[in-house]
């Protein structure tokens, strides 16, 4: 009786992780995949644009709105631990340059994305 309760629970094990592919499930529509290089000057961009912005003389909403889209381009940088680690830096510096543009505060949010596009440009030299 042990042993069949053994077999049936092995089997019952089998047939649900078989039942659902992680490859399927893992599948998106319309997802794009970076490579390190691709995902890092695309942040820089982003970044660069929020700049731009307040030397352009753009609302404080709509800097934090362009941080924030640079600061979501920097989750697709995926190379190592090293460049994961200095990501998460730079990462850092919009996050604050995005408090700061919230509060209204466009000089340090300028003097915060001067950093964290430092930070980005870093990356390339590391891969």
């Amino acid at each position: 009786m042990k042993i069949l309760k053994s077999a049936i629970v092995a089997f019952s094990l089998a047939v649900s992780m078989g039942a659902f592919s992680t490859s399927a499930v893992a599948y998106e529509e319309g997802r794009l995949s970076y490579t390190p290089l691709n995902a890092i000057n695309m942040s820089v961009e982003k970044a660069q644009a929020a700049k731009a912005a307040i030397g352009a003389g753009a609302d404080a909403q709509e800097v934090a709105d362009l941080i924030k889209k640079a600061s979501d381009a920097t989750k697709e940088i995926n190379a190592n631990d090293v460049v994961d680690r200095n990501r998460q830096r730079a990462n850092s510096h919009l996050k604050k340059a995005r408090r700061a543009a919230k509060k209204g505060d466009l000089e340090a949010a300028s003097a915060h994305l001067d950093k964290g596009i430092k930070g980005l440009e870093a990356l390339r030299g590391m891969l």
